[in-house]
């Protein structure tokens, strides 16, 4: 398949999306899914939990759970954002290597419901190939990577939204990257909103080869931690080789004990704010944490970014 240049998938993605307008939300239609996990006081997954475990509040106002499963059997749509700028060099085999046996690791046991999505980015965003199930074709686009200037880590979060807004189930983001962005066209804000709306959980993998590292961009790293706390992830920060293959690890784990809750918003006061904080609790259980996204979009439209983004459609 040709390239497409980012004005072409920018008119293509308002599809999903109108300019952005003053409504009234109507906070009484639409269902409000949240993945959840659960970890105690060691920071280990807890399951086993009911829905009477749980309360979840909207706006302060609590809600009820209208859904409920333990360990979610919901199909999974797995986006991989790999950074390949300059700087990656020495670290991008052991990055490819270890992304490789992820796939693996997804497929495994004949899993024939999650599917994959794999993505580069440099100064330019690269769709490498599309949601599947064939590991040899993703690890064949993998060994194709090679080091280019730039790190347009928001311009691929925001194209990964896009790509992920019509999947069923579960969606999911997973950076792998060593720094913060330096050429991106989208905005901090409108990546994060990008994936908030799609309700996408951010994982970020900040691989670090020298942890002490003086010049490290700590900036790009609160970042990184603000995309995955705000979206119900997590940010690991491994060196290369074992830690990066545990990193892959614990994500996998997350993923396969998740609950899910759901619920319809009722008795929330009327704002103007377009975001609608979430919490969710444990009251009956002292001791345990629930890891969610942080809040949701109302039913106002997202408008796509003042400056457009630089991608490409998949070139196999």
């Amino acid at each position: 398949m040709g390239r497409l240049s980012g004005r072409t998938l920018i008119a293509l993605s308002t599809v999903f999306l109108s300019p952005a307008q003053d409504v009234t939300f109507r906070t009484d239609v639409r269902l409000v899914r949240l993945l959840v996990n659960v970890k105690d006081a060691g920071d280990q997954l807890v399951g086993g939990l009911e829905k009477s475990d749980f309360a979840v509040y909207d706006n302060d106002v609590r809600q009820e759970i209208a859904l409920f499963e333990h360990h979610t059997e919901q199909p999974l749509s797995i986006s991989v954002l790999v950074d390949v700028s300059a700087s990656t060099g020495r670290e991008l085999s052991y990055e490819v290597e270890s992304v490789g046996r992820f796939f693996r690791a997804v497929f495994g046991e004949g899993n024939t419901r999650d599917a994959v999505a794999l993505y580069s980015f440099t100064h330019d965003v690269t769709l490498l190939s599309s949601f599947n199930r064939n590991v040899g074709r993703l690890e064949a686009e993998l060994k194709k990577l090679r080091p280019e200037a730039g790190t347009s880590l928001y311009d691929a979060i925001w194209f990964a939204a896009r790509h992920l807004d019509d999947r069923e189930g579960r969606r999911v983001i997973i950076l792998v990257t060593d720094g913060g962005d330096t050429t991106s066209s989208v905005r901090f804000g409108e990546a994060l909103e990008s994936a908030q709306r799609t309700d996408a959980v951010i994982y970020s993998i900040l691989v670090v080869p020298v942890p002490n590292d003086p010049g490290r961009n700590v900036g790009g790293e609160n970042a990184l931690a603000t995309f995955s706390r705000s979206t119900g992830g997590r940010v690991f920060t491994p060196t290369v080789g074992a830690q990066l293959d545990e990193s892959f690890r614990q994500i996998l784990k997350d993923l396969r004990t998740q609950y899910l809750l759901g619920y319809y918003p009722r008795k929330i006061p009327p704002t103007r704010e377009r975001f609608h904080r979430v919490s969710v609790e444990m009251p009956s259980r002292p001791g345990l944490r629930a890891i969610t996204r942080t809040g949701y979009y109302g039913e106002s439209e997202a408008s796509a970014p003042a400056n457009q983004p630089r991608g490409s459609a998949p070139r196999n």
